[in-house]
């Protein structure tokens, strides 16, 4: 099948053609910011996964290079699905889950597997490292995927996603000295997830989180909306006992599309998949499906997870807003900082017709897509979620600071380290933005985002 991209964003990572999901071995190597991604070249819809592969000298303008992995191989022969980098002797090296599909359900095996480059562009495999046979008893070697590796105290340790055969999701420890021989050491939490799986864990021993993404997990009483979610867990790993010492939990994102996210190894960055399971792509028309965030900074603050944009940009605007502003952009980032502030109102990508919509109401943000543009539906059948609503708390501070990056085909929403991401699609004549704000002063500021040729 051919594909043609005719349309994109100017700044998110997508395929050149074709599907991507989860970002993968995010890693900066040899002077450049590598991030590689789960991607299907040839349709728009999930498939044989291949590992897409780009670079950034500034973690806003990507590269592309070649695949860094196809599937083909006897440990790999249905997919290359998610997993991590990490620097070893010089070279990079990738730690990947290989997909064997065997004849379906029960049958299937997920391996993991390694692979290694001198100059982080061609990479040779090493075939399987933890296969079933490390697998402790009663967990299915049908789930089982999605590794993270890093070094400390002398081992190499690893985090792995897995279901119990009679059970859910979990998430499994694993040691070694030399990424080729490994050791199962525990059960992080030794409890079921409240999802029916776990992917995609991450942990960052420097900052004391750990993320993982559920799987059609209950709301909470409305504490997240999507049936697919990402957590945070602030908390220490305990090398001696191989558990998982939590402290406090949240959830990652507050939007409609953000999975998978994973910290750049030995950088305190985060990128996640900005798309969601079950649900239409309206983008599939343009030749891509499915792109990932912006880069954000990550820090614990307040026993909870701190994200900030990255995005390489130049202020362009600078006013004061007494009652109302309007601007025009379709790509960009805006700041309102206001002092004291009393209600607001955000009208985005607008053309009077079609517009996205952010308020502040009750000590939340709500976030409403429902007049963005093409339709954009999941599973989810909860009120907001029917109507294109998503909530995020409100720092309520006497200073509040909104960043808002806009892209074609997306807005990214931080306040007060929290964040909230969605996909819109609106159309192309939607470039009006509205401001109207109460409060006792209030400064905009747009910055356009600096893109080389």
């Amino acid at each position: 099948m051919t594909i043609i991209k005719t349309k994109q964003p100017a700044f998110h990572i997508t395929g050149e053609t074709g599907w991507i999901n989860d970002p993968n071995g995010l890693i900066f190597y040899n002077g450049q910011y590598h991030a590689f991604f789960q991607h299907y070249p040839y349709d728009t819809k999930w498939g044989p996964m291949h590992w897409g592969h780009v670079v950034s000298d500034d973690l806003t303008n990507w590269k592309y290079l070649p695949f860094a992995l196809k599937p083909g191989d006897e440990c790999d022969k249905n997919g290359c699905f998610s997993g991590s980098a990490i620097v070893y002797n010089g070279k990079l090296w990738l730690m990947y889950t290989g997909f064997i599909e065997n004849q379906g359900g029960e049958s299937i095996r997920q391996v993991q597997c390694l692979a290694e480059s001198a100059d982080g562009i061609t990479f040779k495999k090493h075939g399987i490292v933890i296969g079933e046979e490390l697998l402790p008893s009663g967990y299915a070697p049908c789930d089982f995927r999605d590794p993270k590796v890093w070094f400390f105290n002398d081992f190499f340790w690893c985090v792995i996603a897995v279901r119990k055969i009679e059970g859910r999701g979990r998430i499994l420890l694993y040691k070694s000295k030399d990424l080729l021989h490994w050791d199962f050491v525990n059960d992080l939490f030794g409890e079921d997830s409240k999802g029916t799986m776990i992917e995609c864990p991450d942990y960052n021993e420097e900052l004391g989180y750990l993320l993982s993404c559920e799987q059609f997990q209950p709301s909470e009483n409305g504490i997240h909306l999507n049936v697919h979610t990402s957590r945070w867990h602030i908390g220490k790993i305990d090398y001696s006992t191989g558990k998982f010492n939590e402290v406090n939990r949240g959830i990652v994102d507050y939007g409609f599309d953000m999975y998978a996210p994973q910290t750049v190894a030995g950088k305190n960055v985060l990128i996640g998949w900005l798309n969601m399971w079950d649900r239409n792509v309206p983008s599939e028309k343009y030749g891509f499906a499915g792109m990932l965030t912006i880069p954000r900074s990550v820090s614990v603050k307040d026993g909870r997870l701190y994200q900030e944009p990255i995005v390489n940009c130049e202020k362009a605007v600078k006013a004061e807003v007494k009652d109302r502003l309007c601007d025009r952009l379709t790509k960009g980032v805006i700041t309102v900082k206001v002092t004291n502030l009393k209600d607001i109102n955000i009208k985005m990508r607008s053309n009077g017709v079609n517009y996205t919509y952010l308020t502040l109401k009750d000590g939340e943000w709500v976030f409403d897509r429902s007049n963005s543009g093409e339709a954009i539906t999941g599973v989810e059948k909860d009120l907001d979620s029917l109507n294109g609503i998503r909530r995020m708390p409100c720092s309520n501070n006497r200073e509040i600071t909104l960043t808002i990056v806009m892209d074609e085909f997306s807005v990214e929403i931080f306040e007060d380290g929290r964040a909230l991401s969605s996909t819109i699609y609106p159309p192309a004549d939607a470039d009006r933005l509205e401001i109207a704000v109460k409060a006792d002063s209030c400064i905009y500021e747009r910055a356009n985002v600096i893109l080389k040729a």
